[in-house]
């Protein structure tokens, strides 16, 4: 079942039944045309507590109408959204595997059902002008049916305005439409789906005055000046952020995006690298989820492991000349690296759908929620962050000494150890940005570079590992091993080459005490 995406961007507006739709008058250089009648019917689904609306995110089959399918609506910004659309295919009662994916980071093993069915009797006009379409305005008269609790019916009247997808400035679309459908009688509404209404909940699903509780959102940015910002505040927000992304980026896998491997893995990191670095203001140690991001970290490393390697020495293979070239070599290593590559994601999306990873969520849920903060946590984010940090620094600095002092057989792993302290250090500026600002910008910068040229040395590591092993294998099998020695040979020089640069890189990282200062100066 295949799926598209589109951006969806409009303006809802409160009418009453006395209100005419202002069609007569229109932009300069456009007109009204229609109107279009169609009926549509929606179910909404969602788990029992709701968790998809929690996140404002709408799950749908709908039909009636040009669009009619599933439907997974993602919020972006304000007044605008994604919207994943999915055929209709047989299914009624049950959500399409393909459309769980979408949000499958959201409602785990927890089953879906209908909450609400929405039904619209809508008048549909189009803005239009000699070049294109620049908006739809929906008069739609709609009755919903709740499905939670005793149920119950609710009727209104809205109107909906929606930009076209290829306009190129729909705020200035909206804009220029307001102030006639105000004269018109009509007045904003809150920024939500029919389905809130339908239930009874206020947008950020505050309940209403006689439906009781309800769940609320976590994860609100932070208005306060740099200064106010408590630790709480900063390291809340982070988690919430990361925590996010990875769910987008476990959407964007199921669904088939390759490169959303190596973003999942990196905000598994990243959560995990807040989790370390603000240990000393925990209140409670976290070490079980530790393990865990640590977990689905090494269960993804293997794919990125193989996509890396696969292009890496198909690039260094594209620079020996022809006559060095022995051998199927280029297709040895496409075929070894492209078998590695697809069993390691069959291994990960295995992963993904195991309880064990449903419960890690659940786990960062609660973390959002409620941060297991010490009092230390409410002093002010920038002294108690640039602490921290320092903190971090010095265990880089440590990293690269224990590099000084290794022997030969230790020298790989001492530096692989240095890139993933840099990588902390990197994540930890990231944090105090928020009041860091500028400081913090050029620590990440730094230890991203040491970071990055301590990648390249580990990945001429694992690089050469592949070619030992395959070399050997091509020699059983009758092959010359020829070409991959000599690639061997390559990455040496490549490994070399990376560890002098990653002295350059260190030698602009600043000291402990210094990095501090950075991050209080802001």
């Amino acid at each position: 079942m295949g799926g598209s995406r589109h951006r969806e961007v409009e303006r809802k507006y409160v009418v009453d039944d006395r209100a005419t739709v202002p069609v007569d008058d229109a932009p300069t250089g456009s007109r009204w045309a229609g109107p279009h009648e169609m009926r549509l019917e929606a179910v909404y689904f969602d788990t029992p507590e709701l968790d998809l609306l929690r996140r404002g995110v709408t799950l749908r089959r709908r039909t009636g109408g040009p669009d009619e399918g599933w439907h997974v609506k993602v919020p972006r910004a304000a007044g605008e959204r994604t919207e994943l659309r999915h055929p209709l295919g047989r299914a009624v009662r049950a959500v399409p595997s393909a459309v769980v994916d979408e949000v499958r980071a959201i409602v785990r093993d927890r089953t879906l059902a209908p909450v609400a069915t929405v039904t619209t009797h809508r008048t549909e006009y189009t803005l239009v002008t000699d070049v294109g379409t620049l908006a739809t305005l929906a008069d739609d008269r709609v009755t919903a049916d709740s499905a939670l609790g005793e149920g119950g019916r609710t009727t209104w009247r809205e109107w909906e305005l929606e930009v076209a997808e290829d306009a190129l400035e729909p705020a200035g679309v909206l804009s220029s439409l307001h102030p006639t459908l105000r004269a018109a009688g009509a007045r904003r509404s809150p920024d939500f789906s029919k389905v809130h209404r339908a239930l009874g909940l206020a947008p950020d699903l505050g309940p209403s005055p006689d439906r009781g509780s309800s769940p609320t959102r976590a994860g609100t940015k932070r208005t306060g000046t740099k200064r106010s910002l408590t630790t709480r505040d900063v390291v809340r927000d982070r988690l919430a952020h990361q925590v996010s992304v990875l769910h987008q980026q476990d959407a964007a896998l199921r669904a088939g995006d390759p490169a959303a491997v190596h973003r999942l893995r990196i905000a598994a990191r990243r959560i995990r690298a807040a989790l370390t670095t603000c240990e000393p203001v925990l209140a409670e140690r976290v070490d079980d989820v530790r393990v865990e991001l640590r977990w689905l970290g090494r269960v993804l490393g293997p794919v990125r492991d193989a996509q890396v390697q696969r292009e890496r020495l198909g690039a260094a293979l594209d620079t020996v000349p022809p006559d060095l070239v022995l051998g199927p070599v280029r297709r040895r290593l496409d075929l070894e690296l492209r078998r590695q590559e697809r069993d390691a994601v069959a291994a990960a999306r295995l992963a993904l759908r195991s309880e064990r990873y449903y419960r890690l969520l659940d786990r960062l849920d609660a973390l959002v929620a409620d941060p297991p903060l010490s009092p230390a946590a409410e002093r002010p984010a920038r002294r108690v962050l640039a602490g921290l940090v320092r903190r971090d620094a010095r265990r880089l600095r440590r990293a690269v000494r224990a590099v000084d002092r290794a022997a030969a057989d230790e020298r790989d792993a001492t530096l692989h150890e240095a890139r993933k302290k840099a990588k902390r250090l990197r994540y930890a500026a990231e944090l105090a940005r928020p009041v860091g600002s500028a400081g913090a910008r050029k620590l990440a910068r730094r230890a991203k570079g040491v970071q990055e040229e301590l990648g390249r040395h580990q990945d001429s590591v694992t690089a050469r590992e592949v070619l030992r092993r395959l070399g050997a294998q091509a020699f059983l099998e009758g092959e010359n091993g020829f070409t991959f020695g000599l690639l061997h040979g390559l990455e040496r020089l490549a490994a070399a080459d990376s560890e002098a640069q990653f002295r350059r890189a260190w030698a602009a990282v600043p000291s402990p005490r210094t990095a501090q200062s950075w991050i209080r100066r802001g």
